[in-house]
């Protein structure tokens, strides 16, 4: 599985990215939503299984992120899923990243075997 990774800090995205690795998972991080948005662009349609994406980051939040990913013109846009990983775990916090286009919301701290899990069933 290749995941895009989206977290602005440091520590969180280092960790998430050795559990996703030692799963055997491919991982490419991006430090902010625009970072994401740009990786995402770059690469070839189909090429990630997953984005993991925080909500509050500097330049773009995980939001508007999503919010672009789910506009671009190209075949995976719409479908890839994206699973927000916020502290911010109220059920607005989820509305809005419901409504912002991510499939489902996780809360931090990062469950490893809750993620394999949404990803798993979100992939089919």
């Amino acid at each position: 599985m290749r995941v895009l990774l989206v977290e602005d800090n440091e520590i969180n995205c280092e960790i998430v990215e050795f559990m996703l690795e030692q799963a055997g998972a491919e991982v490419v991080t991006a430090d902010d939503g625009k970072a994401a948005v740009d990786a995402f662009e770059a690469s070839a349609p189909g090429t990630f299984d997953c984005i993991l994406m925080d909500l509050m980051m500097p330049v773009m939040s995980g939001y508007e992120a999503a919010r672009v990913i789910r506009g671009l013109d190209r075949p995976d846009a719409k479908a890839v899923p994206i699973i927000a990983l916020s502290a911010n775990a109220f059920e607005e916090d989820v509305a809005m990243a419901k409504a912002a286009g991510m499939n489902e919301h996780l809360a931090k701290p990062v469950d490893i075997n809750e993620v394999f899990r949404v990803m798993r069933r979100l992939k089919g």
